[in-house]
């Protein structure tokens, strides 16, 4: 299998999915897409790819890509009435692309397994004009003949990728990854309203800052930042924090301090960058 092409199922296909089917199709790649989205579908089928109305429909692939948001409908896309695993030849394998708990991937991986099948952990970041450029970064946990399966795919999309360790590890890097971006950004939200208040021009002072110890991909992807996903990501590594028995405040009120921040950033942000 390493030397031949997967055929590849991707289940969510949203504003990141997208171009991610876009590059597998233009590298060869034959893709059937599910969504909830008709509107996604549409616009993966003009890219070349194939579409089917559930998981269970992609019985025939080898390789199976998740972008689903949330632990419960990775859960569901998997595990459910009409999930993929149970229906999956013995060698295929799902690569987790949703950032989840740790302990989610791990107890998919567990009963992937048991069928002869295999969990590929696999969150990726930067974002989505990363995406359109297939220039993503993908933080692999798994076995290393799954791995190599992973990379020849994600490949297509990705200019980078590290292998952290076993299934779980890219979930952990994700939330590590994760926290330390909104505990910049919330930064930059408190550094920018003091700067503001001063009359200082904050684009030039941006410009200063990424000269300097104050520079961050943060401040750099300003306009990108929206703190969408903030509190889940927030709520993954709480939960790793509790597990752990580890009293850390700052990341406790960084959990509570998104939950403002999203409203900021989207209503009277500092203004980091000119329009």
């Amino acid at each position: 299998m390493a030397n031949a092409k997967e055929k590849v199922g991707m289940i969510g296909v949203g504003r990141m999915g997208q171009p991610m089917v876009k590059h597998m199709v233009n590298h060869g790649y034959d893709v059937t897409c599910v969504d909830i989205s008709e509107e996604n579908l549409a616009k993966v089928r003009a890219m070349g790819a194939k579409t089917a109305k559930s998981p269970a429909d992609l019985a025939d692939c080898t390789f199976i890509s998740l972008g689903v948001g949330y632990d419960d409908e990775v859960n569901a896309v998997v595990l459910g009435p009409n999930g993929i695993l149970e229906k999956l030849k013995a060698g295929s394998i799902i690569a987790v692309s949703s950032t989840v708990s740790p302990d989610t991937v791990k107890a998919l991986d567990k009963r992937a397994r048991e069928l002869g099948c295999d969990i590929l952990d696999a969150p990726i970041c930067r974002g989505r004009w990363f995406a359109d450029e297939g220039k993503l970064l993908a933080l692999f946990g798994g076995k290393d003949d799954v791995v190599a399966r992973g990379r020849a795919v994600y490949g297509t999309f990705c200019s980078d990728i590290a292998h952290l360790g076993d299934v779980g590890h890219g979930q952990v890097a994700k939330a590590m990854n994760n926290l330390m971006l909104w505990v910049t950004s919330i930064g930059l939200i408190e550094a920018g309203r003091i700067a503001e208040s001063t009359g200082i021009d904050l684009p030039n002072l941006r410009d200063a800052l990424m000269l300097s110890s104050g520079k961050s991909q943060a401040l750099e992807d300003w306009d990108q930042t929206s703190f969408t996903w903030a509190l889940k990501d927030m709520q993954i590594v709480s939960q790793m924090t509790d597990q752990a028995g580890l009293s850390l405040p700052i990341t406790g009120a960084v959990k509570e301090l998104v939950k403002e921040a999203r409203r900021t950033k989207a209503s009277n942000p500092p203004k980091w960058t000119r329009t």
